[in-house]
């Protein structure tokens, strides 16, 4: 909310997920209430109807790609903003009970399915015999090991404590440097001041599907010098074959570039959801912004017109 820290934390839970350990990461969070959910769609719903100021969700992951979940529900339902992103290390590690203590009293080994993807290599090798259980998420797997289901999870370290269990094994990856990108959603407000290097999110449904719809969209980008980071599409659950494009792009919606770009989506497209502009958290430096596209050549050109339309001198 606009110059008003939330103070209740809506999280994909149940307590220990990656989730939880990002919304760790915020330092408004440390005074607040956290508050697990059960799904993505669960926790933005909180946030809409005022059960929570803000909710952490995932959004992507590098080697799993976009979370549908939270791509879909940004696309529908009432609106949220993006205020902030989180960018997580993603270790994994496998939990047992304390009296477990070698991998051949394992023979069944739950987690999450976008973890199991993760150390799928790592499974076949070191536990080629066990039973891998697909579970809601992977500290919901912790607990089932907690309470005598499973004999081990694939988890991340902070549901050990949460869940009293051992780390048999640690930092467990068949792709070394994992990340998961979290980002942190509110009721719309007045976006996070401009800090020079940010990301702007939103979503742009086409009018219809049509040849170049695509580069329509595209060409509203480049032409102004604008980087996309991510596009990707989407159904729009209406029917078969009709998409919106999820997209970011490096810049703010202060920028007269960036303004200029979302007010001519507007114009051709059917609607543009305007998903928030916030400071970017992967540490990455912005394209130098091209000759032509600066806030400061915006407002020359802005003069020039209006003398030519004042007393037609240029």
């Amino acid at each position: 909310m606009p110059g008003v820290p939330p103070t209740r934390f809506a999280y994909l839970g149940p307590a220990g997920t990656f989730a939880e350990a990002a919304l760790r990461s915020l330092p408004a969070a440390a005074a607040g209430i956290a508050l697990p959910q059960p799904s993505v769609p669960v926790a933005l719903d909180a946030v809409r109807s005022d059960a929570a100021d803000a909710a952490v969700v995932p959004l992507e992951n590098s080697v799993e790609g976009s979370v549908a979940s939270t791509l879909d529900e940004l696309a529908n339902g009432d609106p949220l903003v993006i205020t902030r992103e989180i960018f997580l290390p993603v270790h994994f590690a496998l939990l047992v009970r304390p009296a477990t203590t070698s991998y051949a009293e394992i023979r069944t080994v739950a987690t999450h399915p976008h973890a199991e993807a993760q150390v799928r290599r790592w499974l076949r090798t070191n536990l080629p015999d066990a039973e891998v259980v697909l579970a809601g998420s992977t500290a919901g797997a912790a607990a089932g090991v907690a309470a005598g289901d499973f004999d081990a999870s694939v988890s991340a370290p902070i549901a050990a404590s949460c869940y009293r269990l051992t780390a048999l094994a640690t930092d467990l990856a068949d792709n070394v440097g994992a990340v998961t990108r979290f980002v942190l959603l509110c009721r719309p407000g007045q976006p996070p001041a401009r800090t020079g290097n940010d990301r702007t999110s939103l979503v742009a449904y086409i009018r219809d599907n049509h040849t170049g719809a695509l580069l329509e969209v595209l060409t509203e980008f480049a032409v102004r010098g604008i980087n996309l980071t991510r596009i990707e599409s989407r159904p729009t659950k209406e029917r078969l074959g009709r998409y919106c494009f999820s997209l970011d792009c490096e810049g703010h919606v202060a920028d007269a570039r960036i303004g200029d770009a979302l007010a001519a989506l507007h114009r051709v497209c059917a609607d543009v959801r305007y998903l928030g502009s916030y400071p970017r958290g992967d540490g990455c430096a912005p394209e130098p912004v091209r000759l032509g596209a600066a806030d400061a050549d915006y407002s020359d050109a802005a003069a020039w017109l209006a003398r030519i339309r004042a007393d037609g001198l240029s």
